[in-house]
């Protein structure tokens, strides 16, 4: 497969309330003709630069979109640069959150529509009703919108359809637990987990600031290669123009067959004390077995012999399995839309960096639970949330979490917001082979 580098720009907005457009439109303008100044063959901005995120129930006017879908032709058309940017885009009686592309000869050549709604974002909008990438002369791209990327099978049947680069316009937001580090599980762990499992490069653009008084942004525009390497990162308070290059082209890795559904029937228990451990010596398992049982432990896992099959633990269905399966973008979706909810991975071969991020993108975007066993001694188990909860390092040989039922059942991410219900309508989406012009 022919590779080619592609010199890519991030505009990483400030945020502006809806009412504030018309004041900031021209200070992104500016921005984007620089980046296209500059050299930038691929220009991103965030999701709903136009007219904003936070849009009420009032519409948005259709000549407020056409002028500035004016601008960003004009750029690109002067320029001789591709543009991909957030706007509102009415269809068919709703409006849609897309992503817009317009080619280097200065007309839209194709949009991609937010799929996987988030929160209150569905009180205005219309989710997509296709996934297809977009034939540019860069390359195919596969367009996502924001939550998109929290949904692992909404890229990888972007990346089976031919995209050979995935970009998506942004607005990932922060809560402030921590001011002096803006969290977003997506920024933090999920992109480059996209990029490496599909490999294919990532761009993303978000905004920095706060919109309404009321949602934050945490910035973190990034640009990813095809390895999971972050190229080029943001800040997280800034406005700014985030410039790099990317290879595309690079042909990405063959994805592992689903977990036969059929294999994981039975009854899980609702709570469980697991204690585990990377030790495989029998003498010494055995008292390690004894010890977690002393500390009120209902069962110690220790390292499989690397076949893959349904188990029990504790009364719980679990999947033993792989390095080779976590780190497949399809390979859990099927055990856990079947209900599966506990992961045990023996991973001793792999990376122990890229073990830790897959471990942890698989738990929150599944919302299910992983132990895996790694490198040497070290083992660690991972909740719901994608936060490592315990795990055994120097001579602490036997950790242990609590396992519940009601943790990894608590599929809503946010109000209205469930991630099994986006794994089922990204599947129903890849039976589809309906482009978006036909919603144009």
């Amino acid at each position: 497969m022919r590779t080619r580098k592609i010199p890519v720009a991030c505009i990483q907005t400030r945020a502006h309330d809806r009412d504030a457009f018309s004041a900031a439109w021209p200070r992104i303008v500016a921005l984007v003709d620089e980046a296209a100044a500059r050299g930038a063959k691929l220009i991103v901005l965030p999701e709903a630069t136009v007219p904003g995120y936070v849009l009420g129930s009032a519409a948005v006017p259709d000549e407020q979109l056409r002028s500035a879908s004016a601008d960003v032709c004009r750029i690109a058309r002067t320029h001789g640069t591709t543009i991909v940017y957030g706007s509102a885009k009415n269809a068919g009686g709703t409006t849609l959150n897309a992503a817009l592309v317009v080619g280097p000869e200065g007309a839209e050549i194709g949009f991609a529509a937010k799929q996987f709604l988030w929160h209150f974002d569905r009180r205005w909008f219309a989710p997509g009703a296709s996934l297809e990438p977009v034939e540019t002369p860069l390359g195919r791209l596969g367009l996502l919108v924001c939550a998109d990327g929290r949904i692992p099978t909404i890229a990888a049947t972007l990346v089976e359809r031919g995209a050979e680069l995935l970009v998506m316009p942004t607005a990932w937001v922060t809560s402030g637990r921590d001011p002096g580090a803006l969290e977003n599980v997506q920024a933090d762990l999920m992109i480059n987990v996209r990029a490496r499992e599909n490999g294919v490069p990532f761009v993303a653009a978000n905004k920095s600031g706060v919109e309404l008084e009321s949602v934050a942004y945490c910035g973190k525009s990034a640009l990813v290669d095809a390895s999971g390497r972050t190229v080029a990162r943001a800040g997280e308070r800034s406005e700014e123009i985030l410039l790099g290059e990317l290879e595309i082209g690079v042909r990405p890795p063959a994805a592992r067959p689903p977990f036969p559904a059929a294999a994981s029937a039975g009854v899980s228990a609702q709570r469980a004390r697991i204690a585990f451990s990377n030790v495989t010596d029998g003498e010494r398992l055995q008292r390690l077995r004894t010890l977690a049982a002393q500390a009120d432990a209902d069962v110690l896992l220790a390292p499989g012999a690397g076949t893959e099959r349904a188990i029990e633990v504790a009364g719980i269905r679990a999947l033993a399995t792989g390095f080779e399966r976590l780190s497949a973008p399809r390979g859990l979706v099927e055990a856990r839309l079947a209900g599966i909810d506990l992961f045990v991975v023996d991973a001793a071969d792999a990376d122990a960096d890229w073990l830790l991020a897959f471990a942890r993108t698989r738990a929150a975007e599944l919302r299910a639970y992983v132990v895996a066993f790694g490198k040497g001694e070290r083992a660690f188990a991972v909740d719901p949330d994608g936060t490592v909860v315990a795990g055994t390092f120097d001579g602490y040989r036997t950790a242990a979490f609590v396992y519940d039922s009601a943790r990894s059942g608590a599929t809503q991410v946010a109000p209205q917001t469930d991630v099994l219900t986006g794994l089922r309508t990204a599947e129903a989406l890849r039976a589809q082979t309906q482009p978006n012009a036909s919603l144009v």
